[in-house]
């Protein structure tokens, strides 16, 4: 009676090319780590002691002390209700339009269908610097009696939603009228001869199979806007007004600025951005790997 044994399992050597992609994979990510973890070793210790011994020191004392007073000298509370009052609105509006745009060019066979998706795209190839001038008269000459608390578009929350609705359209038009173009479009034909109408089509066949993409949008367009700082610095000029981003002036005095009391304030202000990050990781994820496995 002959019996067999298993053949035994030899571990792959080591090659030398994959010991230097793991080495410079951990040195990429150490160096992108390292400002981070500097801003919070310098956010937890007193600008005394920094002061007293230098940046690059053994610590004597840590705590939470710059976070409390950053969150109080900079009012951040009132300055993330401003920056919500904006992003919450512009992130809802952008995906809504973009999501009829590309509905219209990918589930529709018209003449125009690739121009006009052109013209959306076009618009983020444009610099900002480029139309701020004429794009700061325009808001300087337009009335909103009754409607903004300044009487124009100048110095007002909906001036700022309207400029990320601009000009974050064109990127999601792109994106999503991609993804429903790989839309089996017998639903669209299945739908039509049911008699089903053109919105019921778009609001309850393809947008709820669109879910992935949207939330992969909605997380970048959460991270752009929130992180605005040009727009915020051009277009309002009451500081009550600013988004969170600016409310880090207040910390910053006429003669003295404490590094570590900014330090503090900088990553408060980073906060919500991770939470929406982590909430949304799942989809994020799934949006951005959409197509991988398809040949």
């Amino acid at each position: 009676m002959s019996s067999t044994t298993a053949p035994s399992k030899r571990r792959a050597p080591i090659r030398p090319a994959r010991v230097l992609l793991h080495v410079f994979l951990a040195g990429t990510a150490l160096a992108w780590l390292a400002p981070l973890l500097w801003a919070v070793f310098s956010a937890l210790r007193p600008y005394s002691e920094t002061s007293a011994k230098g940046y690059v020191s053994w610590p004597d004392t840590l705590n939470f002390g710059n976070f409390t007073n950053a969150f109080e000298q900079s009012d951040m509370t009132h300055y993330f209700g401003n920056t919500l009052i904006i992003a919450i609105p512009a992130v809802l509006l952008t995906l809504f339009l973009s999501s009829c745009v590309a509905f219209y060019v990918s589930r529709f066979d018209f003449r125009v269908n690739l121009a006009l998706l052109l013209v959306f795209t076009a618009g983020n190839l444009l610099p900002q610097q480029v139309i701020i001038t004429p794009l700061y008269r325009l808001y300087l000459l337009t009335d909103l009696p009754g409607v903004t608390a300044s009487g124009k578009l100048y110095d007002s929350a909906l001036g700022l939603v309207l400029i990320h609705v601009a000009f974050q359209s064109g990127f999601c038009a792109f994106v999503l009228s991609n993804y429903m173009r790989s839309l089996p479009h017998e639903l669209t034909e299945a739908a039509l001869v049911d008699g089903a109408s053109v919105w019921r089509l778009y609001w309850q066949i393809t947008l709820p199979l669109c879910k992935p993409a949207m939330a992969a949008l909605a997380t970048l367009l959460s991270i752009w806007i929130y992180n605005d700082f040009f727009w915020a610095l051009v277009l309002i000029s009451t500081g009550e007004n600013m988004p969170i981003t600016s409310a880090l002036n207040n910390l910053s005095g006429q003669y003295f600025t404490d590094p570590n009391l900014v330090a503090a304030g900088a990553l408060l202000t980073a906060i919500p951005t991770l939470v929406v990050y982590f909430v949304l990781q799942r989809q994020f994820v799934s949006g951005l790997t959409l197509g991988s496995n398809k040949g």
